[in-house]
């Protein structure tokens, strides 16, 4: 089965592609294209800005007797967006660049003006060093300057970037380490320190509390034995009020043995060793002695 859509010719055996008419074509053919606007321009006619970018479909030619190194030089027609006025504008193959030929003018052309007036000044220099050869010695003095400066920069670089070449890296972290350390232990010291002062000042505080809270703790032992008689008998009543009084055997018992209260007394006044503590368990002895007599009494009654 053939395939479908196939353009199939026939040639005959006596065709000869030579006698074959060729189709002549004018010089000056137009083609239309498509292309965009290479730089910026102002239409002469309206003055509307034409950015570069923007789309036209352009009638192209090839420019009659213009051509630079055997290249061909094109032309291109298009119209203004505004009032359909022709513009024109050529290829330049010397500086790759596109010139205005008509109907419109180029805008932000700075660096093209540039190129120009820096062309200029080398022709014009060119020129004046033909004639005048002490200007030839003087631009080369100039060049052979600039050339010495350049190689001390050279050379300078070259330096710097040796002693970057020399220089340690592993010895320079290594001692940025020690660094490191040496301000971590510096920061603990200080802390300790701080906290000693701490306890210190909060000892300090709490002493004097202490003082304040047991004015006791001032007076010695002794004093307390050292007491008056009146304030002994006083003490003696308001125990056998809260107790209760002593019984006759009692009395007796204690009348019988004068001897050893001037006994504790005396020992009381001479002893420089005793404490409260003694003091008071000879009382409760005693209190306890009397209430044991008086039970006797009761239970003989």
């Amino acid at each position: 089965m053939s395939e479908r859509k196939v353009l199939n010719k026939h040639f005959p055996p006596d065709f000869d592609p030579a006698r074959m008419p060729r189709l002549e074509l004018p010089k000056d053919l137009q083609h239309v294209v498509k292309l965009m606007a290479p730089f910026n321009m102002s239409c002469k006619t309206c003055g509307e800005d034409i950015y570069k970018g923007k789309k036209f479909n352009a009638r192209k030619e090839t420019a009659r007797k213009e051509a630079y190194l055997g290249l061909p030089i094109f032309r291109f027609c298009v119209r203004c967006t505004r009032c359909l006025a022709e513009i024109t504008f050529k290829t330049e193959p010397q500086s790759t660049d596109y010139t205005t030929e008509h109907g419109a003018t180029r805008n932000c052309q700075a660096e093209k003006l540039l190129e120009e007036e820096e062309k200029r000044m080398q022709k014009e220099r060119e020129e004046e060093e033909l004639s005048n050869p002490m200007k030839v010695l003087e631009n080369r003095t100039k060049h052979s300057k600039l050339e010495m400066e350049v190689l001390e920069n050279l050379q300078e670089l070259k330096e710097l970037n040796q002693r970057q070449a020399s220089v340690d890296f592993e010895a320079m972290l290594k001692q940025h380490k020690e660094l490191e350390e040496d301000e971590q232990e510096m920061k603990a010291l200080l802390e300790q320190a701080q906290n000693r002062r701490l306890l210190v000042d909060s000892d300090s505080d709490e002493e004097p509390a202490k003082r304040c809270l047991n004015p006791t703790a001032q007076t010695k032992p002794t004093d307390i034995l050292q007491e008056h008689p009146q304030s002994k008998r006083l003490r003696m009543e308001s125990w056998g009020h809260s107790v209760g009084k002593l019984s006759t055997k009692a009395r007796r018992k204690q009348k019988a043995e004068p001897a050893l209260d001037k006994g504790m007394e005396t020992q009381g006044t001479t002893a420089s060793t005793s404490s409260l503590p003694a003091a008071a368990a000879a009382t409760s002895s005693l209190g306890l002695l009397g209430a044991y007599s008086d039970s006797e009494d009761t239970a003989s009654d």
